[in-house]
């Protein structure tokens, strides 16, 4: 597949995400979420690679959302969990399998190579996600963890808290998608029928790209 042709996939994608969530409001984003990003993609900006992802949901999360207690789920090393933090954020790491912090990463506003302190930590829960644990946190956070979507939802609808969702595949995932319907727009279907509004974004950086703003109605 030819990159034109996969980017002119990818938009008809965002739109059908998108058209699924303001749909079911019958208002636009604009009204819904006031001053938020949505797209941090446009078409004439060079993608990223795929590794930085976790720099590019921290600057959305900065740029889109006042600093509280917020999980992330399936979060590997703890790379957006650490740079959260020096943002004034509680972050906890929710994942079974442990692994250190990355020694080093890049800054994207810098285009330079920081350091990671030894002595750096993130608080870390080296446990699968239970529903139960959303009620001690106000954003959950999955970043292509198969296997967590529908969790999250249910768990953020439960307690009451907002989610971001940025889906990949649907292994291990209780509900599959319907034919012909893609995997995000069910999802966004999902959550809306669960009470939220859902807002689609992008981030600019290869592969899967669409996020997911879930919260509670104003």
């Amino acid at each position: 597949m030819s990159k034109r042709k996969e980017r002119r996939q990818k938009a008809e994608l965002f739109e059908q995400v998108s058209g699924a969530a303001h749909s079911s409001v019958g208002v636009d984003e604009s009204t819904l979420f006031p001053g938020m990003v949505s797209d941090s993609s446009p078409s004439k900006d060079r993608h990223l690679m795929k590794k930085f992802r976790f720099q590019l949901l921290h600057e959305w999360i900065s740029e889109n959302l006042s600093p509280g207690r917020l999980a992330d789920v399936a979060g590997g090393k703890g790379l957006l969990a650490f740079l959260l933090q020096q943002d004034g954020w509680e972050t906890v790491v929710i994942d079974p399998v442990f692994q250190d912090l990355p020694s080093k990463y890049k800054d994207l506003s810098s285009n330079t190579q920081v350091q990671v302190s030894p002595e750096a930590k993130v608080s870390r829960l080296d446990v699968p996600f239970k529903q139960e644990m959303a009620k001690d946190f106000d954003v959950l956070v999955a970043m292509h963890a198969h296997g967590c979507n529908i969790q999250l939802i249910d768990a953020a609808a439960e307690f009451g808290r907002e989610a971001i969702l940025l889906p990949c595949c649907v292994i291990g995932e209780p509900i599959l998608p319907p034919p012909g319907t893609h995997w995000i727009q069910a999802l966004v279907e999902y959550a809306v029928a669960k009470g939220f509004v859902v807002m689609p974004f992008r981030l600019n950086f290869k592969g899967q790209n669409i996020g997911l703003y879930l919260r509670q109605p104003a």
